[in-house]
């Protein structure tokens, strides 16, 4: 398939404000409950900064799904279709992330006790974006890369490491003594993530393609040669169905992004989380936080381009 940026920005940058969401949610709980000593639970600040850095991810995400539409001005009839499509859930889902997200920031900045009711409405709000984000594609059964359970794994693995890696940069400013703690959590969703990309990696190399070019064709000679491609000029079938790279550029993104999405972070995570110097933890985690963010952009990159689209069997051949 050809990978499409406005996609590929949205699922990153929406990825990464739900999983800091369930940090923020996550410390919260454990301050509650009381796992997190009173003395080393973080300011109402912590909750409001990184409330705001989840809205702000999800409404950057949100404006880059719009370069997407070939009329922006009918984005509201995506949802029409709701009770059939998850594209229309998550467009329903996504704003209701954000406003859950909004509410959990207000409620921290006026010390509200409801909180923490609001954080889990929030995080529900955002697990349910994770179904629906991923269910686009997981149900799509002729694309045999992404119908697999492995594609929800992989969405609410990698959002979850990178704001948990973000949590942490914020910890460092803001709460030193959770920074710890935090950094445990996203070099272990990191390494999750890795282990569950690898995964699909592994199966999806292992795929033959169901269809044949005498299926495409309907001629069940087992000798046929296709000599032309169907058309004369450029049309839409060979425009957006395939990502026109090489292998070698496949190859060569594809260890881009196990290095820089998963290899490099979790090295930051662990040299931050020892450092001494609060200055030196914080810019390190923020270095983390870029590099895992771009490693995950190649990496949704290399999903969408790696799905093999039955009709590439006869409108890629070259004529």
């Amino acid at each position: 398939m050809k990978p499409a940026f406005s996609v590929v920005f949205l699922t990153t940058l929406s990825g990464a404000g739900q999983g800091l969401l369930i940090a923020l949610f996550g410390v919260e709980l454990a301050v509650r409950l009381g796992w997190i000593a009173p003395a080393a639970a973080p300011a109402q600040t912590f909750y409001v900064l990184g409330a705001a850095i989840v809205v702000a991810l999800g409404a950057l995400g949100l404006v880059a799904s719009f370069f997407h539409l070939g009329h922006p001005e009918r984005a509201w009839r995506a949802i029409a279709m709701w009770r059939t499509s998850w594209l229309s859930r998550e467009c329903l889902a996504l704003p209701a992330f954000l406003g859950g997200a909004f509410a959990y920031g207000v409620a921290h900045a006026f010390g509200s006790p409801w909180s923490l009711t609001i954080g889990a409405l929030a995080v529900l709000a955002s697990a349910v974006l994770f179904v629906c984000t991923s269910m686009i594609y997981a149900c799509l059964r002729f694309l045999q890369e992404w119908a697999t359970p492995l594609t929800m794994v992989n969405f609410v693995l990698l959002g979850c490491a990178s704001g948990f890696t973000i949590a942490t940069a914020c910890a460092a400013w803001l709460a030193p003594a959770l920074m710890a703690g935090l950094a445990i959590c996203a070099g272990a969703l990191t390494l999750a993530g890795c282990a569950s990309r690898i995964a699909s990696l592994t199966r999806n190399a292992r795929l033959r393609p169901k269809s044949t070019v005498q299926s495409a064709t309907g001629i069940k000679s087992p000798t046929l040669t296709q000599k032309s491609r169907g058309f004369t000029a450029g049309a839409f079938n060979l425009r957006e169905f395939f990502h026109g790279q090489t292998p070698q550029t496949l190859l060569r993104i594809k260890w881009t992004f196990l290095l820089a999405a998963f290899a490099v972070p979790f090295v930051l995570i662990a040299l931050g989380a020892s450092v001494p110097s609060i200055a030196g933890s914080f810019w390190l985690l923020c270095l983390a936080c870029v590099v895992q963010y771009a490693g995950l952009v190649a990496e949704r990159w290399f999903f969408f381009a790696e799905a093999r689209h039955p009709q590439n069997l006869y409108y890629r051949q070259a004529a």
